[in-house]
């Protein structure tokens, strides 16, 4: 059922918790992880022309520090791993991703602060609401499972 996860990261220190639960899911199915970081290209829209290059590389190089991290663990898990960057809005790529890559499962942390929940709507909950695929969100006080 679950032969395909999905983890999408955006680096924060949240990050290894959902990655053990998505370990955990996969190593018991012999799923493969595919591992998933955007670069959000909304952040360009108030930078000077001259800056976006400069930004664009720190946030790429970000996020591959960031799916490299996620690989990482999964791989001493003994789990097969796919990595991908994109660049976009967040939840668009995610969902796109998964519809895509025939993903089973998506596993994602729900750390977005008070302003972007009232206001902008949390990537999470725009995945929940616009994925086909099942979503596992993993709250910011829940702990790595033992």
């Amino acid at each position: 059922m679950y032969d395909h996860i999905l983890v999408p990261t955006d680096g924060s220190d949240h990050a290894a918790v959902v990655t053990a639960h998505a370990a955990e899911i996969a190593a018991t199915r012999d799923a493969t992880v595919h591992v998933l970081s955007v670069v959000d290209d909304r952040a360009f829209l108030v930078l000077d022309d001259d800056r976006i290059d400069a930004v664009r590389a720190d946030l790429r190089a970000n996020a591959r520090d960031a799916v490299d991290d996620i690989a990482t663990e999964a791989i001493e898990h003994g789990l097969e791993v796919e990595t991908t960057i994109d660049s976009g809005s967040p939840a668009e790529c995610i969902v796109d991703y998964a519809a895509e890559h025939d993903i089973d499962l998506i596993v994602m942390g729900t750390s977005g602060d008070e302003y972007e929940r009232n206001v902008v709507g949390s990537v999470s909950q725009r995945v929940v609401r616009e994925a086909s695929t099942p979503v596992l969100t993993v709250g910011p006080d829940v702990e790595a499972s033992h």
